[in-house]
């Protein structure tokens, strides 16, 4: 288990230290940021496009840009999602450790994705747990 200390938290196989916290929180406010506005240009370009005029082409044309927003916007939307919770898991203390294993999740996993859950170690038993079921 994993307990905070100020800005660091601890467990019995190692320390996310402050600088990582930060880092990571950095990163993970301009993703945030870089999804916000990404989200945004695409609403703005989407609003745009005429819809109502044109033949029978062009309006298929504006439905298929129109699904295509609707899928980015949904992905940008869980992306979003996943890092709004990992800045809550710092809040609460608990970003770092992994919901599999319960075990510190490596520094250079979290420096490259700082909003993933799961240590490789957790990632892999879960990727294992889902080819079974999958079956």
């Amino acid at each position: 288990m994993a307990y905070k200390t100020n800005t660091t938290i601890k467990t019995r196989n190692g320390t996310l230290t402050a600088e990582l916290l930060k880092t990571c929180r950095e990163k993970l406010l301009q993703m945030k940021s870089d999804i916000l506005n990404r989200s945004q240009q695409a609403a703005q370009n989407f609003n745009q496009i005429d819809k109502a005029s044109g033949d029978e082409i062009d309006q298929s044309a504006a439905h298929q840009e129109e699904h295509t927003f609707l899928i980015n916007q949904s992905r940008l939307k869980s992306q979003l999602l996943e890092i709004e919770l990992a800045l809550g898991r710092m809040e609460q203390g608990s970003y770092g450790i992994c919901e599999e294993t319960e075990e510190i999740i490596e520094s250079d996993r979290l420096l490259a994705i700082p909003h993933t859950r799961y240590s490789i170690e957790g990632a892999e038993m879960r990727e294992n747990l889902i080819k079974k079921f999958a079956r």
